[in-house]
């Protein structure tokens, strides 16, 4: 141990005396450094020619030569130009250099001209202008020096950095390369800069050619044998962004992006906050913008009951309700698994959160009726539903039996209980439906605005309470002559990195090595992440008044087999050539496209610009109560001709394979008559 102390002394002391070796022989240049330029600029005032220096300069010079060197060095010691690791030197130096010469200049200036002899005005110039070089030079030379070495040190086949395209020449590009240039990724080197601002073109920043627009992003790439592109762009539009991913997508390269206008305004446009680019900066949707402070006032102290708490939209709608400080917060889900693990979430991230987490299913009318009698939730987000398209196709009696029946019931329960608002999440499959799961949410809707017409023209003990018991149970005592509860539904389409998304398939297809799967070719849908879903649905829950189809405005749709390319390509492969693309076919079900809203419902414009309220279609609230009990039962009853029931209930609805009956004595069907009907206002 005391061995080991001793070589630790060692160390330090060799430190130390190597630190003291290059601060004297630094002081000793200085002192020639602060002296001798003015002495030749003597020189040079008479010609270079010392037999012209008359003695009296001479002999000033000598005189104040030692004062002024000793002046110097305290000096240059007082600013910490003997403290300073000139490896890295920087503008911090470089400016420190400056003042130092400003001061010791003023100096000698006043010095030599009080206290020893007026010198001619060359005399002072040139003098200090040389002692600024010369002791800038020795510091900044060293770090040159070194790089010199270092470059000169790399064996052959280490020589080529990564060669790098940066894309913004304006002030987030220009940090971003300083920061390159100062040696924040040893491993890379900008090799050129793209801008879509002409006046750029041709010209440099640090040495860095501006080559051109987007126009040349390929030939760049080739040219200049590009291996990365860092996008500095954070001001440009979300469209813009898309289109130039999207064409830097097609280069192979690996892409970079920086975030966003925070990181550019805190000053923080580095390497290290770059982000790798996701496929949601592909799909380039602009983010709907939530009025935050609406939705706090609108859920703080309320009790608020989310079923399918535990899945992708129902977790991520138990986040942010959470974070709003709601009185109380409910998760109710058929799973336990996924309602655990968002517990311990929200209990670790919010320790005062009074959270209840039940299990049960919203198919279980005494259940629901319990759980709205113990703790009278103010509002509802009703996410609890069977979604995945195919699987649903194979088994129609649950969906309709899971997402109906229970969307019925949970809607009752709220409705007998004082609920204020409850907010069902629909789908864009609900629109002209060719799947089980796309009409059995239309059915959803159509229950929603049954419930809310029935509770405005004060008829709500019309509605029956619905239940599948052997013995029938009896309905409960409520009175519902006073319910208010208002009622809407969030209809939008397909969410990224959903439990039913593609993009964890694609990723798992990726992983694995190929194939990836796409059904169609020319398949298109339209996307939105998890809390932009969420965000709408918690808007639909301010802005209800009842009965009302909330529309997200989701931007243009984009192929799946895009999406499928451009999450190979972001994984470092190329499509077709090391993984490849295989199309199977639509599946049962499935269309090429989805719809937003009916070509019947009408939009009007909500305050949110990018939110949408479809007008509801017309139907006989009477006749749709007599259909939905006989597809309770039909559905309980597990009868293979349901879809034949659903398409009488929703005109929209044409399954694959399945062609709808004549009306006789050649009459409108069903769905024609319906498309007929005047819409309401």
């Amino acid at each position: 141990m005391e061995k080991q102390t001793q070589q630790t002394t060692k160390r330090k002391l060799k430190g130390l005396q190597h630190w003291q070796g290059i601060t004297i022989l630094l002081i000793i240049y200085d002192i020639a450094a602060v002296t001798i330029p003015y002495f030749l600029a003597l020189w040079f005032r008479f010609d270079c020619q010392i037999s012209l220096l008359p003695d009296y300069y001479i002999k000033a010079w000598a005189v104040f030569a030692p004062f002024y060197a000793a002046i110097c060095v305290a000096v240059f010691a007082a600013l910490k130009l003997y403290k300073s690791i000139w490896r890295f030197a920087s503008y911090y130096e470089l400016w420190r250099v400056i003042l130092a010469t400003m001061i010791t200049g003023a100096i000698h200036i006043v010095g030599i001209a009080v206290f020893v002899t007026r010198m001619p005005i060359s005399y002072y110039v040139f003098g200090l202008a040389l002692q600024f070089m010369l002791v800038l030079a020795v510091r900044f030379a060293y770090r040159f020096i070194l790089l010199l070495r270092s470059g000169r040190s790399k064996s052959p086949s280490d020589r080529r950095r990564e060669q790098v395209m940066l894309i913004g020449a304006g002030s987030a590009g220009r940090m971003l390369l300083q920061d390159i240039q100062r040696g924040a990724t040893s491993g890379d080197q900008v090799a050129c800069i793209i801008d879509d601002n002409p006046n750029k073109w041709g010209r440099y920043i640090d040495g860095v050619p501006v080559v051109g627009g987007r126009d040349e992003i390929f030939t760049c790439v080739k040219r200049y044998r590009i291996d990365k592109i860092y996008l500095a762009i954070p001001s440009a539009p979300v469209e813009e962004r898309r289109d130039i991913l999207n064409i830097c997508n097609e280069t192979g390269c690996k892409l970079k992006n920086l975030p966003g206008l925070y990181q550019l305004a805190a000053g923080e446009v580095t390497v290290r906050k770059m982000k790798d680019v996701s496929i949601e900066d592909l799909l380039g949707r602009n983010p709907i913008e939530t009025n935050l402070e609406e939705v706090y006032n609108f859920i703080r102290g309320k009790v608020v009951l989310v079923t399918g708490g535990g899945g992708s939209i129902g977790s991520e709608l138990c986040r942010q309700i959470a974070a709003h400080s709601p009185k109380q917060l409910i998760i109710f889900d058929v799973y336990e698994n996924n309602a655990y693990q968002i517990q311990l979430e929200l209990r670790d991230k919010y320790p005062e959160l009074d959270l209840v987490t039940l299990i049960g299913s919203v198919r279980d009318s005494r259940r629901m009726m319990q759980i709205f009698a113990d703790y009278q939730p103010e509002l509802v987000c009703h996410a609890a539903a069977h979604k995945h398209v195919p699987l649903m196709e194979d088994s129609p009696c649950e969906t309709i039996k899971n997402n109906v029946i229970g969307t019925y019931k949970t809607a009752y329960a709220a409705m007998a209980y004082g609920c204020k608002r409850f907010a069902l999440i629909s789908t864009d499959k609900a629109v002209n439906p060719v799947n089980i799961m796309g009409a059995s949410k239309r059915l959803c809707e159509m229950v929603i605005q049954l419930f809310d017409r029935k509770i405005r023209e004060g008829r709500a003990y019309e509605l029956p309470f619905l239940f599948s018991h052997k013995d029938k149970g009896i309905a409960p005592l409520i009175d519902l002559s006073q319910a208010h509860t208002e009622f809407a539904a969030v209809r939008f389409g397909n969410v990224l990195g959903s439990n039913g998304s593609v993009i964890p398939l694609f990723k798992h297809q990726i992983e694995q090595g190929g194939p990836v799967i796409v059904t169609h070719p020319d398949i298109v849908r339209y996307f939105m992440t998890i809390p932009e879903a969420v965000s709408l649905v918690l808007l639909a829950s301010t802005y209800a008044e009842g009965g009302e189809i909330f529309v997200l405005d989701m931007g243009s749709p984009m192929k799946i087999d895009t999406l499928a390319r451009n999450m190979i390509r972001l994984s470092g492969y190329e499509p077709d050539k090391e993984i490849e693309v295989v199309y199977t076919g639509l599946r049962p079900g499935e269309k090429l496209y989805e719809e937003r809203l009916m070509a019947e419902e009408g939009m009007r414009m909500t305050r949110n610009k990018m939110i949408h309220i479809g007008q509801p279609i017309p139907f006989d609230a009477d006749q749709f109560l007599l259909d939905l009990s006989e597809l309770m039962d039909a559905a309980y009853d597990n009868r293979k001709d349901i879809r034949q029931m659903v398409m009488k209930v929703v005109p929209t609805y044409h399954p694959a394979g399945i062609t709808e009956q004549p009306a006789p004595d050649g009459e409108p069907s069903p769905a024609e008559e319906a498309r007929r009907e005047p819409v309401l206002s």
